[in-house]
């Protein structure tokens, strides 16, 4: 797509968007980072502090991903935004930097890696899948969530299907 319609369906001529971005590439490497820091924000703002043992913030992630939000699940769309972004310079560095920092933040959470391992990736499968996947409705993923949420519980059984 053109800058000029980029411009026109957000109502702002062509000018004033190449104010703000010089290029179609930076254009869309703003998009990537908003993308990436709203899913961070919104996991943050969901950290339920009253939670007095380790997991809090893959409690949130699970919340978030496995919740009845779309907006998060939707940067896990892997035919959505994120083909589309595939091939812009500094895109590729920005999701690394992003899996660093989750990779991060949740190694201090206070859970064992390989709880973490599972859980996140599950649930960071199951939000891309209920992109395209019929078979994962909103009850199957309320119900996945439900499961998620008991593996961030080292004190819950494991046992609940």
């Amino acid at each position: 797509m053109a800058l000029g319609d980029i411009a026109q369906q957000a109502g702002v001529s062509k000018g004033g968007l190449l104010h703000h971005f010089p290029s179609r590439n930076a254009l869309f490497l703003a998009v990537a980072e908003d993308a990436l820091g709203s899913v961070r924000s919104r996991v943050q703002s969901t950290v339920d502090l009253s939670e007095n043992r380790p997991g809090k913030l893959l409690r949130a992630y699970v919340r978030v991903l496995c919740g009845d939000e779309d907006a998060a699940r939707t940067s896990y769309d892997p035919s959505g935004l994120w083909s589309a972004l595939d091939a812009v310079p500094g895109v590729a560095r920005l999701l690394e930097e992003d899996t660093a920092w989750w990779h991060t933040a949740f190694a201090s959470d206070g859970l064992h890696p390989d709880r973490i391992l599972v859980v996140r990736h599950a649930a960071e499968g199951l939000a891309a899948a209920f992109a395209f996947d019929s078979a994962v409705t909103a009850d199957t993923l309320a119900h996945a969530r439900m499961v998620l949420l008991a593996l961030t519980d080292t004190n819950a059984p494991i046992a609940l299907l």
